[in-house]
């Protein structure tokens, strides 16, 4: 009564009360409740006390409408659970006036609806339950996940397999390649997280577990698992949800060029969403989009099919809320997802959030910091008021909660669905909040602007628009019982010092801590560590191998520590770090290299590198030649050494400049992980390439510094090569010995490959002449050299630019490009002086070039134009100075030299060939598209092959038109201009070359006209005929040329109305070919031709329009499907061809005869001119008007058809309520499911798959409506047809065959075989011999039985049925047709073999075992452990044995005492195991005990009465079979394990693994083995059927009932036969765990890794690992068996087993075991010097063996070398023997 007195008191407390508007209850208990503010976790509920709550609280409410009452207020024992009970009902409403007498009527008349508030909350870690839908943003993309962070400072993270099922699909992929390549690298298709999102992408996601990851001892770290799989992120959309402005997730299913398909995850899978190009939003490009990718998209529309969603994810569309971007019109309510924008009608405001109703159906609450108010923290009382209608958007769902509601955003940032920017004064200067504030940045002054009791603070950190929270556990390093507005440290304006740790931007919040301990912490994360720093640590772990101490894990601060790895341990190599240093020392190091994505850091403990002063190397940019450094060697290799500095910063050490001396090879002065002090050469930052010295930079000798200073530029060297680049050349001068620089492009004045060619041919130490000094630096000792003829020449001859004072102008100056711009050519001399080639003095034709035709390095024979003295440059020309200055004289240069010996004996010299001059040439070759001859010595000339013939008859080798031609003869030509060899250009006449090649034409046209008239592309018009010549074939298309400069493309198929010859263009219209074609195309603007050379008629594009009924044309194959194969006919016309229309014989289609781009003959049957399709056909009979016979006449109307016609067809549809089977692409027959067949099917669907081919009767036809039905029956279709077996066939005393319909308690029904689905009941008394037999254990449904018609009763139409072996007396063949078995009374029963074997094939049984006809015998399945799989292997033993019993005349078949193993259809279930003879099993000398002796013979004829038996003697041949072997022994493991092979055949997992169950249970305790056979089977049975929880349920199970040790190695060998190597090397570890004390388990794992995964280094690990568990007298055996496993693994190495041998050799001389087996191994190896080593050293003097053990190893030495065959061998070891028995016999005289 306690609760009641208290709210009396309050009752009368409220009466005292002055009549003025009241304050609510919420902020009178403020100081106790929770506010509605859950960041962190703080409620302590969980959903199911929630649940209570609220079912109390409605039971209350429901007792005070009933009774008029005050509810009883039930006590609470724990106090935090009354405060989350005042935080559920805390509505924050104001409670209505008291008005006195009216108040207890108006509170039992509103009192429900006044407690049905809804309660304003947002999300927690608590509510946020698996099925939660939550919208979250991209914070962090990692190699394997993804996070996301969600409202109210949650972070979740998506894993590779829960993004896409096209993603998912890719890795199991990638697994599949790599478990059965082995290799475990990282392939290309390796799936990149960071190709698929961005950071800042919003999303909806799926929860799928929430769980704490416990540690040792610590507090469990919460983490949350996301789905962003359409399926789940939409999960309970259908398509008449998706409307406009609503939002869903799509995945990207194909890209095409106009944009995407896109993957739903509805139900329906017909449904497709596509996104426009122009949808994607600024910054996205649809190249950039990969399949599989996720994108949260917005509804615009539907397509006109209602197939296809129009979507877009643009976020300038997604957040135009102000103009309608909100959901508007919902169908239901479950079209409200996170992300959705909707209207808001407010219903309540709080000062801690706000609630309301979207359409008035669904009710929604923002809280504190999604309303807004923690960011702005404006008022939200004031801010919004009950009635307003505001715009949000939702970003979670509660489904925990009983009514539904979402949670929603009210921020701009999420409701205008951008990124949350601050801005710093400008508009234009906004940024990220982390840009303005970084994450671990110090605060000097955080005010504190928000308290939330129990929860935590707001913080004002100093930006504008972004506050922080400091959780309640941040506040303070010590606990903080609870938090004030009014008083204490932590109050509303107080200021404190902070450390920002992290950012939501879901939240557009700071994470702040008050801490101490953080904010004096050095680092936060490991993004705070800066390469090069100097930081302290604490020694965490010492990481030991197999060679020693590998490395230290060295802790710098709370959860960052870093690697030493051994190189970095010391400057100087230590033998036994571990005395040095020991876990907990502190240490001092500098960060090598460390990688936030992999949360690695790599140190180093050197004190040359510690205590160095100069800046690391981090970047190549800041890097410059001269700069000195500290560098480690990373790798010493014979031509230098790697030198690794800081982050990625790598360098080249080469030979040449580790010392001034001359290093033969660098390993015997340089080791790996030394320090080395180098100065920079060479860098190239954009390579990531530096070459750097140790030489000392200011030692320079001072001959070598007088030789430098008295070289001269352009003087002549010699240098010997002492290094060689691909680029460069090092030499060392000849005399002074200064080293200098040879580029690679210097070496010629030719192209770039005829320099590299001549790099080639220079070897080092080759000495090299006539080089010329280019360039010397003094300060760097660089000197650089040139070998370019041309230079050198100038150089000679003193014409060498070399200082400013030599420029004379118009002087032919000669130098090499140094830099290419679009002004220009800059031409670099000797020294520092260049000058300026002007794009206005090159010639014409290279202004149109890329880069004027020049490269770096190229050399430059120019004029010097002018010369500005003042400034001290130059301009050079390339054209005559003439023509450059006053345009008067033609370019290029004079070619006045005399002719030697030209053709037309008339030409005097070059100047002659003009254009259009006519003379004569001679051929020198005859190629397949040219002629080359020569007008002169050393003048060419070329005659394209489409300027020789004149008209199309003149060619008479059309595939090789200039075969008529041959060399030396002579031919009038014509000079057409100049051809460039090297871009096959046509060139202007006044283009001129050192060597011109002349363009020539020898048609007699152009010699005849007086004004030559040069064809060109604008000339060229559509519709002219032209004779081309093939200039390149490919696949696609013909290039062909009409003249030497206009060239043009034939497309395959328009290159010949022959289809046979566009299957191979290359092989039937090779390079040179004459063809006859038509202009179609011109496209002068791109420089396009296209032509066709098909029939005029044809030689038009082909359109729609042009097409007509019946025509025949070629065409290419596009695409192949599974249906049907896509033709084009033209570049704009394409059309199906259907399987129906491929051949004239449906068994003859199939769209895989065709290849893709293959050239076929297609004829045109309709043409749908308004929706622009076309239908095409194959068919001989239509294409080619074939006289052969059409097995399937095409059908073009319904008329053709006729009832009872015969018809074949292709099934298009398999529905629910038949078949549509496609007889043409007109028309298409439909088949009921009772037309299918003249048997029962209950599966007909697995019998029928679109595209089977069936053949059916027609048996209805309806013009009218176009529809014809089909009947598949056998009755239909075959004339010969029995008809199954009806009731009134039914005879008493008939045989039949049927199966097990259904079982009951009083018996089972059977359905006769070959039947109209006629059955009868057989009576469990009628059932077996035996008494009391229970039918449920005998037979099950399905099962295969005979029985006899007892009785047959007509009026009820019921058969009885009996199945006691004793009915069937003198049964003969049964009668396949019908089923029926027929009785011969008193027939003589001998059979030969090969009846027996036929009578047992016909029941479906084999001799040699089992044999099942069900579609379930193709599943292999093999249990066993180490056994390969076979498909026929005996169930039972071959020589299983009978035992007779007299009593009963009936043969039984005992259960084999030996099997060879149990399998069903290739399925082993007997794990690899012995299974021993069972109790009670006849042996053999028992079977031949009761062999029938003559007098039984007499009686042979009673005996086989019961042809059951019969039946056991090939094994149970059915469940029946097995329930009575199983009454009789039901502790053999060996039928319970054939009893599941029998189900494994008939693809029946469930009852297989029900079978082991049974069996684990009925099998006796004290049957341990046998019990461990079922374990064993069950094992292999899940491996292969089950998945990883049943798996690991089987197994634990298993470890509990048997031997631990046994199961995990039983477990293990399952994996390892089944290929699943990673779970075994898991269990294999966790095995090494649990039973660390057995030798053999180290072995067998480091076999498993050495052998099976080519882990070597992981094999020998186990070795020290093993000594440390194992007890001592265990090492020599164990790492005797190590070494063996060297010698003996394909992978392991046998000098490695060696030096293990001779250490234990020389630790245990006398173990003579171990010289045998070192020997043995030797002696496989079949070295034999070390053979006989062995032999020496085991029987030498020293080893003092006794005479029985050394007669043992000379008697094995002998026999070896006998067996090796060498004499001398032989007698050397008996002179050793002899020689040992001699001393052994002075040693016995001695002692005597």
């Amino acid at each position: 009564m306690a609760p009641i007195k208290r709210k009396s008191v309050d009752a009368q407390a409220d009466n005292r009360l002055p009549k003025k508007p009241r304050v609510s209850s919420t902020s009178l208990a403020a100081p106790k409740e929770e506010p509605a503010f859950p960041r962190g976790g703080a409620s302590i509920l969980t959903p199911l006390e929630y649940k209570q709550i609220q079912i109390q609280a409605k039971q209350d409410v429901l007792f005070e409408q009933r009774t008029g009452k005050k509810a009883l207020k039930q006590d609470f024992e724990d106090e935090e659970v009354q405060e989350e009970l005042s935080s559920i009902e805390t509505t924050g409403d104001v409670k209505p006036k008291s008005k006195g007498k009216s108040r207890h009527r108006k509170d039992a008349q509103f009192g429900s609806k006044a407690e049905t508030t809804l309660r304003i909350e947002g999300l927690s870690y608590k509510r946020l339950v698996p099925g939660s839908l939550v919208l979250g943003q991209i914070s962090q993309i990692n190699k394997y996940d993804i996070a996301l962070s969600l409202p109210n400072n949650l972070t979740g993270y998506v894993p590779l397999t829960s993004i896409s099922d096209s993603i998912t699909k890719g890795i199991e992929a990638i697994a599949e390649h790599e478990e059965g390549s082995g290799d475990e690298e990282e392939g290309e298709g390796h799936t990149d997280p960071a190709a698929l999102f961005s950071v800042g992408q919003y999303l909806r996601a799926y929860v799928l577990s929430t769980e704490e990851e416990t540690s040792s001892g610590a507090k469990g770290k919460r983490h949350i698992s996301l789905s962003l799989n359409p399926r789940q992120a939409n999960a309970g959309l259908t398509k008449s949800d998706l409307v406009v402005n609503s939002l869903i997730q799509a995945a990207v299913l194909s890209i095409e060029d106009h944009g995407l398909i896109l993957e739903l995850g509805l139900e329906d899978t017909g449904i497709r969403g596509f996104m426009s190009s122009k949808d994607l939003g600024q910054g996205h490009e649809i190249s950039k989009v990969q399949v599989g990718a996720v994108y949260l998209c917005l509804v615009t529309g539907q397509s006109s099919n209602n197939k296809t969603i129009k979507l877009s994810m643009d976020p300038s569309k997604i957040g135009n809320v102000r103009k309608g971007a909100f959901l508007t019109n919902a169908p239901t309510i479950d079209a409200f997802l996170p992300g959705t924008a909707v209207d808001i009608l407010v219903s309540n405001v709080t000062a801690s959030g706000i609630a309301g109703k979207v359409m008035g159906l669904l009710n929604v609450t923002a809280d504190l910091i999604h309303s807004g108010a923690a960011s702005s923290g404006k008022d939200l009382e004031k801010k919004y008021t009950v009635g307003n209608k505001i715009k949000g958007r939702i970003i979670c769902t509660f489904p925990t909660s009983e009514e539904k509601k979402v949670g929603v955003s009210l921020q701009d940032h999420l409701v205008y669905w951008k990124e949350k920017v601050v801005t710093s004064g400008l508009p234009t200067e906004a940024s990220s909040p982390t840009d303005s504030l970084a994450i671990s940045s110090l605060i000097e002054q955080a005010t504190v602007v928000k308290v939330q009791p129990n929860v935590g603070l707001l913080v004002d950190v100093g930006v504008k628009g972004v506050r922080g929270f400091v959780h309640v556990s941040r506040v303070s390093d010590d606990k903080i019982e609870t938090l004030s507005e009014s008083f204490g440290a932590y109050k509303l304006g107080s200021i404190h010092k902070a450390r920002i740790i992290g950012y939501n931007s879901i939240d557009a919040l700071f994470i702040v801590s008050l801490e101490p301990k953080v904010i004096n912490q050095q680092f936060l994360r490991l993004e705070d560590v800066k390469i090069g720093q100097v930081v302290k640590g604490t020694i965490e772990k010492l990481l030991v191998s197999a060679e020693g101490v590998s490395g230290l894990i060295v802790n710098i601060t709370d959860g960052i520590s870093g690697l030493v790895p051994e190189p970095h341990l010391s400057d100087i190599h230590l033998q036994h770090p571990e005395r040095q240093f020991k876990e907990g020392n502190k240490v001092t190091a500098r960060v090598l290299s460390t990688y936030p994505e992999k949360r690695q850091m790599r140190l180093t403990l050197k004190k040359a590198l510690v205590n160095s002063d100069v800046e690391p190397w981090t970047s190549y940019s800041c890097l410059k030649p001269g700069m000195q450094a500290p560098g480690t060697l990373l790798n010493v290799l014979p031509s230098g050494a790697v030198v690794q500095f800081y982050g990625h910063i790598r360098a080249f050490l080469p030979i040449s400049e580790m010392s001034e001396s001359f290093i033969q090879n660098p390993k015997d002065h340089f080791r790996n992980g030394q320090v080395v002090k180098v100065h920079v050469i060479s860098v190239d930052a954009e390579g990531k390439r530096m070459i750097v010295s140790c030489k000392d930079p200011s030692k320079f000798g001072s001959a070598q510094q007088e030789a430098l200073e008295s070289m001269n530029l352009g003087s002549s060297v010699n240098g010997n090569v002492t290094e060689k680049t691909k680029e460069e050349i090092v030499l060392e001068l000849s005399g002074s010995g200064l080293k200098s620089i040879l580029s690679v492009e210097h070496l010629t004045d030719g192209s770039a490959s005829k320099s590299l060619s001549a790099a080639k041919r220079i070897r080092v130490g080759q000495t090299m002449n006539d080089l010329v000094v280019l360039n010397k630096q003094e300060t760097k000792h660089l000197i650089r050299l040139t070998g370019k003829p041309s230079i050198v020449k100038a150089a000679r001859e003193g014409k060498l630019l070399t200082v400013f004072e030599d420029v004379k102008e118009g002087a032919e100056v000669v130098g090499y490009v140094d830099n290419v711009t679009p002004m220009g050519v800059f031409v670099h001399f000797a020294g520092e002086l260049s000058a300026l080639l002007l794009k206005s003095n090159l010639p014409d034709e290279a202004t149109a070039l890329p880069g004027f035709g020049m490269r770096r390095h190229q050399s430059v024979s120019a004029r010097i134009l002018s010369i500005d003295h003042e400034r001290r440059r130059f301009l050079l020309t390339t054209k005559p100075i003439a023509d450059t200055k006053s345009g008067i004289e033609k370019d290029g240069p004079s070619y006045d030299a005399a002719l030697s010996n030209p053709v037309d004996e008339l030409s005097s010299n070059i100047g002659d060939f003009t254009l259009g001059k006519i003379t004569k040439a001679k051929i020198n070759s005859v190629k397949e598209t040219q002629l080359n001859v020569q007008l002169a010595d050393c003048v060419q000339g070329r005659i394209d092959a489409s300027s020789v013939f004149q008209t199309w008859n003149e060619i008479t080798d059309r595939k090789h038109p200039l075969r008529k031609f041959h060399p030396k003869q002579i031919l009038p030509v014509r000079i057409l201009g100049m051809h460039d060899s090297r871009n096959h250009r046509f060139l202007p006449i006044s283009h001129r070359t050192k060597a011109p090649v002349f363009e020539l034409t020898a048609k007699p046209s152009d010699l005849s006209v007086k004004d030559l008239d040069i064809l060109t592309l604008d000339k060229v018009k559509i519709g002219t005929s032209w004779i081309v010549y093939v200039n390149n074939a490919t696949e696609d298309c013909l290039w062909v040329n009409l003249s030497p400069n206009v060239r043009g493309r034939i497309r395959a198929m328009d290159v010949s109305e022959e289809v046979s010859l566009l299957t191979d263009l290359p092989k039937n219209f090779p390079v040179g070919s004459a063809l006859k074609a038509t202009v179609l195309k011109v496209d002068i603007e791109n420089n396009r031709l296209d032509l066709t050379a098909r029939a005029a008629t044809t030689s038009s594009p082909i359109t729609l329009k042009d097409l007509s009924k019946g025509q025949v044309l070629p065409g290419k194959v596009t695409k192949i499907t599974d249906r049907h194969i896509m033709v084009q006919l033209s570049e704009h016309v394409s059309g199906p061809l259907h399987l129906v229309d491929m051949a004239d014989d449906f068994s003859k289609a199939n769209p895989w005869m065709y290849k893709k781009n293959q050239a076929i003959r297609v004829c045109i049957k309709n043409i749908d001119a308004p929706n622009k399709r076309i239908f095409l056909s194959a068919r001989p009979s239509q294409v080619l008007s074939s006289s052969l016979l059409v097995e399937d006449p095409d059908i073009t109307s319904i008329s053709q058809v006729k009832v009872n016609d015969v018809r074949r067809g292709f099934i298009n549809n398999v529905a629910d309520n038949g078949l549509f089977i496609s007889l043409s692409d007109s028309l298409t027959a439909f088949c009921r499911v009772a037309d299918l067949s003249d048997l029962y099917l209950k599966d007909w669907k697995s019998g029928f798959q679109v595209d089977q081919l069936v053949k059916g009767k027609i048996i209805g036809i309806d013009v009218a409506t176009n529809q014809v039905r089909i009947s598949l029956k056998q009755s239909h279709l075959d004339a010969d047809y029995k008809p199954p077996l009806t009731f009134s066939n039914m005879q008493v005393g008939q045989i039949v065959s049927g199966k097990v319909r259904k079982v009951e308690d009083f018996g089972v029904f059977v359905v006769i075989d070959n039947s109209a689905n006629v059955s009868g009941l057989c009576h469990k008394s009628k059932m077996s011999d035996q008494v009391n037999v229970h039918p449920k254990k005998v037979y099950e449904d399905g099962d295969a039985v005979q029985a006899k018609v007892l009785n047959i009763d007509q009026t009820k139409r019921q058969i009885s049925l009996g199945l006691k072996a004793s009915y069937f007396e003198a049964v003969t063949e049964p009668d396949q047709s019908n089923g029926v078995f027929v009785a011969s009374d008193g027939s003589n029963f001998e059979e030969d073999e090969s009846d027996e074997e036929k009578r047992a094939t016909t029941h479906g049984i084999t001799v040699n075992g089992p044999h099942y006809d069900d579609e379930s015998n193709d599943e292999t399945l093999d249990l066993r452990e180490g056994q390969t799989t076979s498909s026929d292997v005996n169930m039972l033993h071959d020589e299983a044995e009978y035992a007779v019993i007299e009593e009963t005349g009936v043969v039984n078949a005992a259960i084999p005492t030996g099997p060879s193993g149990l399998k069903a259809g290739g399925f082993d279930l007997t794990g690899g195991m012995s299974l021993f003879d069972e109790p009670g099993a006849p042996s053999e000398s028992d079977a031949d005990s009761t062999t029938p002796n003559k007098k039984k013979k007499r009686r042979r004829a009673e005996i086989r009465v019961d042809r059951t038996g019969d039946l056991d003697a090939n094994g149970p041949q059915s469940v029946a079979d097995f329930e009575r072997l199983l009454l009789g022994r039901p502790n053999s493991s060996v039928l319970w394990l054939s009893y599941m092979a029998f189900q494994l055949q008939l693809g029946e997992i469930i009852k297989a693994r029900d079978i082991a169950e049974r069996a684990l249970k009925t099998i006796h305790i004290r049957e341990e083995t046998e019990k461990l056979n079922v374990w064993v089977a069950l094992l292999n049975l899940e491996n292969t059927y089950g998945n990883q929880n049943s798996i690991n349920d089987v197994f634990q199970r298993a470890c509990q009932y048997n031997d631990s040790e046994e199961i995990h190695e039983r477990l293990i060998s399952i994996y390892i036969q089944s290929g699943q190597h990673q779970k075994a090397d898991d269990l294999f570890q966790a095995t090494m765990k649990k039973h660390a004390q057995k030798p053999a388990l180290y072995l067998n794992y480091a076999t498993f890794l050495m052998t099976t995964l080519n882990e070597r280094d992981r094999a020998r690990a186990i070795l020290p690992r093993a000594m440390q568990a194992l007890p001592s007298h265990a090492h020599l055996s164990l790492t005797s068996k190590f070494a063996q496993l060297e010698f003996n693994s394909s992978n392991g190495e046998a000098e490695r087993g060696r030096t293990i041998f001779e250490t234990l050799l020389s630790q245990w001389p006398k173990r003579l075991d171990l010289w045998n087996i070192i020997i043995d191994l030797e002696i496989k190896q079949g070295d034999r010097e070390v053979v006989r080593t062995l032999f020496e050293r085991v029987t030498g003097s020293r080893m003092k063996l006794k005479p029985r053990k050394a007669k043992f190893f000379f008697k094995r030495w002998l026999e070896y070398e006998e067996k090796m065959g060498e004499a001398k061998g032989v007698e050397r070891v008996k002179a050793l023997a002899a020689e040992y028995v001699q001393g052994q016999g002075k040693e016995d005289g001695g002692s005597n």
